[in-house]
């Protein structure tokens, strides 16, 4: 309870007070002791970010809400706001620059992943069936598919004889990631499906990573990935950032679950949740990179 009042007490009051005399003691504000004071990443940007939230001037709240274009025109407004001279702080303008397209960035990124998952799996798209069919020669290219509608589709990991009813809940991304993952990173795909297949320690590959989709999505969404897209990518992250993002995790996934060694599928909930945990911990340090340690084809 005392600490909920003190946060407000400080938030509303204090923290203008406080700003205002390092001010006057510094000559700087805050955005500048911020991009001056930290490296680039999520150190620096999420505490920009703060400023701008917490800030009571228009200017510097609208910036937020700003587009990729308008970003240039938006610094040089909280410049001649906070009465900051580009000859006294060189490399002000560029940081925060860097910071607004990154927290931008991030929101329309989430913006882009939404539409994918929004759209509905169609047979009746050729693009769609391209990208199924792609899949299956990606990960089983020795094996012929004796039909569009197989009981094959198993041996991949799909429930039933025909795919596209495992998409819905994450529509088009579900199979964009699983593609993703076995188009960039071929040779670790197939060793994660080897393992999937596996007479005891086996799982259902393609439905485990829409659920890994899933996870991804809900990340996203809450604002948690902020550090690891701060600390990866120096600009507006897209959507291959995402795909990238859901590969470490299929990867990590697949050594969890082996490692743990769990006695059947039907505790996949179980040890999903406890890896769920395992990222979030890690989405704790500012210092966050979820990437894989290998390269990829691209």
């Amino acid at each position: 309870m005392f600490g909920y009042i003190w946060q407000y007490v400080y938030t509303s009051f204090l923290r203008y007070w406080l700003k205002w005399l390092i001010r006057q003691a510094t000559g700087t504000c805050e955005l500048q002791r911020i991009c001056s004071g930290y490296k680039p990443g999520a150190l620096r940007t999420t505490k920009a970010e703060f400023s701008l939230q917490s800030s009571k001037n228009k200017v510097l709240k609208v910036a937020l809400e700003t587009s990729t274009n308008n970003l240039e025109q938006c610094v040089d407004q909280i410049m001649k706001e906070k009465n900051i001279k580009p000859q006294r702080d060189p490399r002000f303008k560029e940081s925060l620059h860097i910071c607004l397209l990154q927290m931008t960035g991030y929101s329309s990124l989430y913006r882009s992943v939404e539409e994918l998952r929004k759209e509905v799996y169609s047979s009746d798209n050729p693009k769609h069936e391209a990208m199924l069919l792609k899949l299956w020669d990606l990960l089983v290219p020795t094996v012929r598919l004796e039909s569009r509608i197989t009981k094959q589709w198993g041996d991949i990991g799909f429930q039933g004889d025909d795919p596209k009813t495992d998409f819905r809940g994450m529509g088009l991304l579900g199979l964009i990631n699983l593609v993703f993952f076995s188009e960039n990173y071929t040779m670790e795909a197939r060793q994660v499906l080897s393992h999937a297949n596996h007479p005891k320690l086996g799982y259902s590959y393609a439905i485990v990573g829409i659920n890994l989709t899933e996870m991804a999505y809900s990340l996203l969404r809450s604002g948690a990935l902020k550090p690891h897209f701060y600390n990866t990518v120096q600009g507006v992250p897209e959507l291959r950032h995402f795909h990238q993002l859901y590969c470490y995790l299929a990867y990590e996934f697949d050594k969890f679950w082996v490692a743990e060694e769990p006695e059947s599928i039907m505790q996949f909930n179980q040890y999903r949740e406890k890896f769920h945990n395992i990222v979030k911990s890690h989405l704790q340090d500012p210092e966050v990179c979820l990437t894989l340690t290998f390269s990829s084809k691209n």
